[in-house]
């Protein structure tokens, strides 16, 4: 009986054991082995920056399941040499054809342009350009202050504008620094670059810079200086006596003549604080005049107007 019973265990851990072998095979093999078929794709070498134009030390042919479909690769580096970049790639990333500028546009910050919208560029300073923090791939909103007849005015003109490149750079900081720079070069619309032309003669361009994430578009309305005074002015009253102001009282025993009035303690009257005029000080224009290569800044003293 005990023989019996011990032929049956260990049949079933003979069994048991062949079954472990064989799956622990087909996992290892499976691992083991490479894909049954391979092909190639053209792969960068190092990191290429947009705008770039792509070199033969740029390419190289690297190995790439043929089950996977790449969509847009190359194969042979012949065909790349000489491209321009438009989204910027890792080391041993994939090179596509919708990461390229086409064959005929050659490279530099013209091939990061799409169809039907402009590359505009304005000058800037520490203030304008939001104290370098202004970098390309920021989107920021353009604020317009100027004259409108008689009247300061201020006025958001163009939203959610994408900077391109930030004086000849085309990429952001690695380190997300600001860069100091005198020009900032955005990307927009045919009819909002007109307006840009046109705001840089009538007044003042100022940057404000947007989160990425909102992309909303408000139109706020326009501002007026007054708009910046627009509390009201309250003067406190001031108190005086008012001489020779009597009052009688209830007739009250003397000393055997009568009756006796008292005086009376003058009653206040308010009197409100003369307001003095304001006089707001002057303000000093400056107007940029450029005579051929030489470039000027004249100022002048605005007339101040008295407001009473």
């Amino acid at each position: 009986m005990n023989r019996t019973r011990m032929l049956a265990v260990a049949s079933v851990a003979f069994v048991l054991s062949v079954v472990v072998t064989f799956l622990t095979y087909r996992m290892l093999r499976d691992r083991l082995q490479p894909p049954e078929e391979m092909t190639t794709v053209v792969t960068a070498t190092q990191k290429v920056t947009l705008g770039n134009r792509l070199t033969a030390a740029d390419l190289r042919v690297s190995p790439w399941p043929k089950t996977v479909k790449l969509e847009g690769s190359f194969q042979d580096p012949k065909q790349l040499i000489g491209r321009g970049v438009i989204v910027s790639m890792l080391p041993n990333e994939a090179i596509l054809e919708a990461k390229l500028a086409s064959k005929e546009a050659g490279a530099g910050l013209t091939t990061t342009i799409p169809d039907g919208m402009r590359a505009v560029a304005i000058k800037v300073n520490d203030v304008i350009g939001v104290a370098g923090f202004v970098v390309p791939n920021t989107h920021v909103d353009v604020i317009l202050s100027g004259t409108l007849g008689n009247e300061q005015v201020s006025k958001i003109i163009l939203e959610n504008v994408l900077v391109l490149a930030a004086g000849q750079n085309v990429e952001q900081d690695a380190n997300g620094k600001p860069m100091q720079v005198s020009v900032i070069t955005m990307l927009v619309t045919p009819e909002d670059a007109q307006k840009l032309a046109l705001a840089g003669g009538e007044g003042r361009l100022q940057l404000a810079l947007r989160n990425p994430l909102d992309g909303d578009k408000n139109n706020p309305q326009l501002v007026g200086r007054m708009a910046l005074y627009s509390g009201t002015l309250v003067s406190q009253p001031l108190i005086l006596p008012v001489a020779g102001t009597t009052g009688t009282t209830a007739s009250a025993k003397g000393h055997g003549n009568g009756p006796v009035r008292r005086r009376t303690s003058p009653r206040p009257v308010a009197v409100a604080r003369a307001v003095p005029p304001i006089k707001p000080e002057p303000r000093i224009l400056e107007v940029q005049l450029i005579q051929g290569t030489t470039s000027q800044i004249l100022k002048f003293v605005e007339k101040p107007v008295f407001v009473r």
